[in-house]
C-alpha cells in the first residue's frame, strides 16, 4: 500500500472512530406514552433536564397518547434504531398481547432505565357520598350498571385494578374510556364519572388540594404522603386482594432493542445519573413513587415478572382476549 493510500485509510479510520464517539451529535426525541399532566408525563418531564445535562444535548419531548400506549410504541418501533428516538413509557405494553392490542410488548425494546414504580389509589370526587371502597362497591351492587368508572382503555391501570377488585368482590360499573389519566381525572372532578383507580403520582396534587378524595391505596400498607392523612390499604377491607400485591404502575425509558451497544451504554449512563439526582428523587418520593433506577438485564427481569403476574390475573378473571400461554408468558 502506498503512503498516500495508507494515510487515507488511517484518516477514514480516525474519522469513523470520531463519528462513533460523537453520539449524541444532535437533539433527541422523547416520545411520552401518555398525555400532558398524567403520571408518565410528569415523571418524563422531571427526569429529562437531568438526562439532557448528562448527554449534553436537548431531548425534545412529544406526547403521543392513544391505544393504551400502542400509538407511541409503534411510533418508536418504526423509528431508526440509532438512539435518537426514546420511549418514555409505563407498564401498559406488557399487556398489549394478551389484550389483543398489539403483537409485541417491551421485548422489542431495551430498558435504558426503569426509573421507579408507583402505587395506585382509588379516588372519587371530593363531595362523593362514599368514604371507602366498600361503600362504593356496595352501592354499585345495589345499582348494577349505574355507576361509572373512569378508564384509560383495556390494559390500562384502571382496567387492571378493576379486574382485580372484581375477582374478589363481584360488582358492575360502566367503564368510561379516556385517552389518558389527565382528562379522566378532570371528568371525575366534574362529576362525569364516579370513581377511578389511578397512579398516586397523577392524583397526589389534586388530593392535597382537596379536589379528590382517596378511598384506598392498592397496597398492603397505608400510603404516607406529606400534606394529607395516610390512605388506608385495600387489604383493610378486602384481605383477599393481597394475593395480587405488591402491584402497581412503573415508569421508564426505552430504545429499540437493536440499538448499537455503545449508544445504549451512553443512554444508560446518562439516565442513571439523571435518576440519581436529588431533586428528581424528591419529586418521585413526594408523589408516592418508589425509586428503582435499574436497567438492562435487571430491568428485563422486573418487566417479565410484572407481565407474568398481571397477564395471568387478567386471564383468570376473564379479561384477557388471548391466553398468556400463546406468548410463552409463564404463570407466576
Amino acid at each position: 500500500m502506498s503512503y498516500r493510500k495508507l494515510l487515507g485509510a488511517t484518516a477514514l479510520t480516525l474519522f469513523a472512530g470520531l463519528a462513533a464517539a460523537a453520539y449524541p451529535d444532535r437533539e433527541l426525541t422523547g416520545v411520552i406514552m401518555w398525555g400532558a399532566g398524567g403520571a408518565t408525563d410528569v415523571v418524563a418531564r422531571a427526569v429529562a433536564p437531568h438526562a439532557e445535562a448528562a448527554l449534553g444535548k436537548k431531548v425534545v419531548l412529544v406526547n403521543k397518547s392513544g391505544g393504551t400506549g400502542a400509538i407511541s410504541t409503534n411510533f418508536v418501533n418504526n423509528a431508526p434504531a440509532d438512539g435518537y428516538t426514546l420511549l418514555y413509557g409505563a407498564e401498559n405494553p406488557q399487556l398489549h398481547q394478551v389484550l389483543g392490542i398489539a403483537d409485541f410488548g417491551y421485548e422489542k425494546f431495551y430498558p435504558v432505565n426503569v426509573l421507579g414504580r408507583g402505587v395506585a389509589v382509588i379516588v372519587v370526587a371530593k363531595d362523593a357520598p362514599w368514604n371507602s371502597v366498600k361503600d362504593f362497591v356496595e352501592d354499585a351492587k345495589k345499582r348494577p350498571g349505574k355507576l361509572k368508572m373512569g378508564s384509560t382503555g383495556p390494559g390500562g391501570l384502571p382496567h387492571t385494578i378493576g379486574s382485580m377488585l372484581n375477582s374478589v368482590t363481584k360488582f358492575q360499573v360502566i367503564s368510561v374510556p379516556f385517552d389518558d389519566e389527565s382528562p379522566d381525572l378532570t371528568a371525575l372532578m366534574g362529576g362525569h364519572v364516579d370513581m377511578m383507580p389511578v397512579g398516586s403520582g397523577a392524583a397526589t396534587e389534586s388530593i392535597k388540594a382537596g379536589r379528590l378524595k382517596a378511598l384506598s391505596v392498592i397496597d398492603t400498607e397505608p400510603l404516607p404522603l406529606q400534606g394529607f392523612p395516610n390512605i388506608p390499604p385495600i387489604t383493610k377491607e378486602y384481605p383477599e386482594f393481597g394475593k395480587y400485591l405488591p402491584w402497581g404502575p412503573f415508569y421508564g425509558i426505552w430504545v429499540k432493542r437493536d440499538t448499537p451497544e455503545d449508544v445504549k451504554a451512553t443512554l444508560t449512563k446518562a439516565f442513571k445519573t439523571a435518576a440519581d439526582n436529588a431533586q428528581f428523587q424528591t419529586l418521585m418520593k413526594d408523589r408516592g413513587n418508589v425509586m428503582m433506577n435499574v436497567s438492562g438485564a435487571e430491568a428485563d427481569a422486573f418487566l417479565k415478572k410484572w407481565q407474568s403476574v398481571t397477564s395471568w390475573v387478567l386471564q383468570d378473571v376473564g379479561a384477557a382476549k388471548v391466553s398468556p400461554e400463546k406468548f410463552g408468558i409463564p404463570r407466576p
